[in-house]
């Protein structure tokens, strides 16, 4: 099917924004995109259309949720006064395409445990390695191989050595932690979507191993928490830079984690 977007929509902006691990560079340009019991393939072909390899009903089903597409980013952006915030307006404009994806709970919680300290690609190789030891192998629409993300049960089958082969280091541990709270029925990421944001971060950081950031990361990227405001060494810069007087948090809900990734990926792009 194709799909003509009326609103932003970038795919090369939302892959490099630091909230997505397992989506595929194509050849052509497109992108390959497991995500639960699906794997997507979509083209952007030129003059807004986009191309992809499902049919109308699976995108209204699934994908379109997926990539948020109810969500008004344009009008997001447009609430940015140009001369109240230069530097936020034009992070805005110039990252204009990025969109918060509606990732899968579990999956973001564990690809953030294992970004501690890492840089993407370190990040994309240990859940590809993950994903191929636990998950279960699949074929897209083009007999393509890909792996499915692992479920929790997935990941406690797998032996210390098989873990330590992902490539995870330290941070196998917390790993294995959090899947065994969810294999018990302890801890549900899925449980968090409507839950206030302060019970979500005090929720996410009881697990072992799991930070103030990475619980943050979690609630905008796997619960689309839209006004949590993850803090890294990007962003703590911008705000040392451009906000020596504190960053005006009430001014920007209930999106301030859409302006965080506008500002990362700005920041990023100007290093």
């Amino acid at each position: 099917m194709y799909f003509c977007p009326q609103d932003d929509f970038d795919l090369t902006r939302i892959a490099e924004s630091g909230q997505c691990f397992r989506w595929e560079a194509q050849e052509d340009g497109g992108y390959r995109i497991p995500y639960r019991n699906s794997c997507l393939y979509i083209r952007d072909t030129g003059n807004g259309q986009f191309e992809l390899d499902c049919s109308e009903e699976e995108f209204h089903a699934l994908w379109r949720d997926y990539f948020d597409m109810d969500t008004d980013y344009s009008g997001i952006r447009a609430r940015v006064d140009k001369l109240q915030d230069s530097f936020l307006y034009c992070a805005a404009q110039a990252e204009q395409g990025i969109r918060i994806l509606r990732q899968d709970p579990w999956e973001t919680l564990v690809s953030f445990i294992i970004s501690q300290n890492r840089n993407i690609p370190a990040i994309r190789r240990s859940i590809d390695l993950l994903c191929r030891a636990a998950g279960e192998a699949r074929e897209d629409r083009r007999g393509e191989r890909y792996y499915a993300f692992p479920s929790p049960e997935g990941i406690l089958k797998l032996g210390d050595a098989a873990l330590d082969a992902c490539r995870l280091g330290y941070r196998a541990k917390y790993v294995r932690a959090a899947a065994q709270r969810a294999a018990e029925g302890l801890f549900s990421a899925e449980s968090l979507l409507e839950t206030p944001e302060a019970e979500t971060l005090s929720a996410l950081t009881g697990l072992y191993g799991v930070g103030i950031k990475v619980a943050s990361c979690v609630s905008l990227f796997g619960l689309h928490h839209l006004d949590a405001f993850p803090v890294d060494v990007w962003i703590r810069r911008v705000l040392e830079a451009e906000y020596p007087g504190g960053y005006p948090y009430e001014l920007y809900s209930p999106y301030n984690g859409v302006y965080q990734q506008y500002m990362f990926a700005y920041c990023r792009r100007q290093r």
